[in-house]
């Protein structure tokens, strides 16, 4: 993972080695030794999370993080107070400032280096719905803009997974004081269970659990689709350093040591839920307002309209970001022949299948448009040119390999498509027209090359395994 980290100390050591951290597992660092100047570079240059230093002359962090959080175009930029203090109405009075941890000097390796994984990969998907709602608002259909900061932190249901009961008695009597629900369960069996009966907006998990492992509960609640998006506080000992950066690793959001300080707690719980009622007032106002406007009504799956505005935004973005992204264009093989010889109504099934099972093996941040007829694009921000060929590959497979349930006589038809892709650097000036129009000379390459297959610009045939052969001309089954 690669991310732009502002690192704010006003001391120069601190913020060298800090440097040398970040730089040697390939984070790329900017600093500044000042609030005002944290501020000025948070606008200027986006950075994806601010490490910002408690005990500053003039603006110290509090203030600082209060201002970054106040303004739009940096509150939803993760900030982690790193400090000298240590008592929990710090960490409280930080957390209250908008920010999203607070990590104590000396700084553990293994924490900041999680944490920070963690933090970035949460704003990617914050960042690509803003990016959504921002395209949305050039149409005249998007919702109102607010911050984070802004939504509220009440009646909030949270999920309290311990085997303790005094334990659990201190959560429910804290998060009283939000009047928040608070639903108990004593065993990773019992939690699934209520997970899958109601929604919660929170889950806190202990790691010390005396016959569950904690971070096995994690990964089967990420991997549930159900919980997929709600956040999970972990709670552990000092001492499972180790576990909580596997847990943030594999999705959990936060963490917080025992003792747990009830303030901190409460603080920890209002961050989370804000920051998923914010993500979902951006997606819900996002999907309401854009559904009629900018979908295909057939398959519904993003327009051109929507396609052209998106794809230009995000190669903005790729060039102030400094990252890549991929241009896929995919077209279905032989689909005039299907309207032939089944009927315009068997081809519109076609399409439906197919959208479906192509955006269901993409990413939520990647994006599927249909251009018109049997042509899609897709985009997929910030990945390398392995990754994009290796998905690309495995859309071709999944397609391929499973045949399409229609209404035609024998009950379903083999379906193959083709597809060119190009990758796009931050330094190459193309245009969306010079984009699409790569991509489209790599699938007239892959068409001319045998059909049911990739072509990528610069690099040619991505390989097939042996024993699968690209469709022949004509064959439909």
């Amino acid at each position: 993972m690669t991310a732009r980290v502002l690192v704010v100390d006003d001391i120069l050591p601190n913020v060298k080695l800090l440097e040398a951290k970040l730089s040697n597992e390939y984070f790329e660092v900017i600093t500044a030794t000042s609030g005002a100047e944290a501020i000025e570079k948070a606008e200027a240059q986006g950075p994806d999370i601010i490490l910002l230093d408690v005990m500053m002359p003039g603006m110290d962090g509090f203030e600082t993080c209060q201002r970054l959080k106040s303004n739009p175009a940096t509150a939803h930029i993760p900030v982690v107070m790193v400090t000298a203090l240590t008592a929990a109405t710090d960490r409280v009075r930080g957390l209250e400032a908008g920010a999203d941890d607070f990590l104590s000097k000396p700084v553990n390796d293994i924490a900041l280096m999680a944490r920070v994984k963690s933090l970035v990969r949460l704003k990617m998907t914050v960042d690509e719905w803003r990016i959504r709602e921002n395209t949305a608002s050039q149409f005249g259909v998007s919702g109102g803009k607010t911050g984070l900061l802004a939504e509220p932190s009440e009646q909030a249901r949270v999920l309290v997974i311990e085997d303790k009961s005094f334990e659990s008695e201190k959560f429910l009597e804290t998060l009283k004081r939000d009047d928040d629900s608070v639903v108990a369960a004593r065993s990773g069996d019992e939690a699934l269970a209520l997970a899958q009966q109601s929604d919660f907006d929170l889950i806190t998990i202990s790691l010390n659990m005396a016959n569950e492992d904690g971070l096995r509960l994690c990964s089967r609640l990420r991997s549930n689709e159900r919980t997929r998006a709600v956040p999970i506080l972990m709670v552990g000992e000092e001492t499972d350093m180790k576990r909580i950066a596997q847990g943030l690793e594999i999705g959990a959001h936060d963490y917080i040591i025992r003792p747990v300080d009830k303030n901190e707690l409460l603080a920890r719980v209002r961050t989370q839920i804000r920051r998923k009622r914010y993500q979902n007032r951006l997606r819900n106002n996002y999907e309401a307002s854009l559904n009629l406007a900018l979908t295909d009504s057939l398959t519904e799956v993003f327009n051109r309209r929507y396609l052209m505005v998106h794809l230009e935004k995000m190669l903005v973005k790729n060039r102030e970001t400094r990252k890549s992204l991929c241009v896929m264009v995919l077209d279905i093989d032989h689909f005039k022949k299907i309207n032939d010889t089944y009927g315009h109504g068997v081809g519109d099934e076609t399409l439906k299948i197919f959208a479906k099972r192509i955006k269901d093996g993409l990413r939520d941040t990647d994006t599927l448009a249909r251009m018109g007829g049997e042509e899609f694009v897709i985009i997929l921000p910030d990945t390398t040119p392995e990754l994009a060929q290796l998905i690309s590959e495995r859309l071709r497979k999944s397609i391929a390999n499973e045949m399409f349930k229609v209404s035609a006589p024998e009950g379903q038809i083999k379906v193959t498509y083709s597809t060119g892709g190009t990758m796009i650097t931050h330094d190459m000036p193309a245009t969306v027209e010079d984009a699409l129009k790569i991509a489209d000379d790599e699938l007239y390459r892959a068409k001319e090359g045998g059909r049911n297959r990739v072509y990528f610009a610069g690099y040619g045939l991505v390989e097939q395994r042996e024993d699968e052969a690209p469709m022949p001309a004509g064959a439909l089954q």
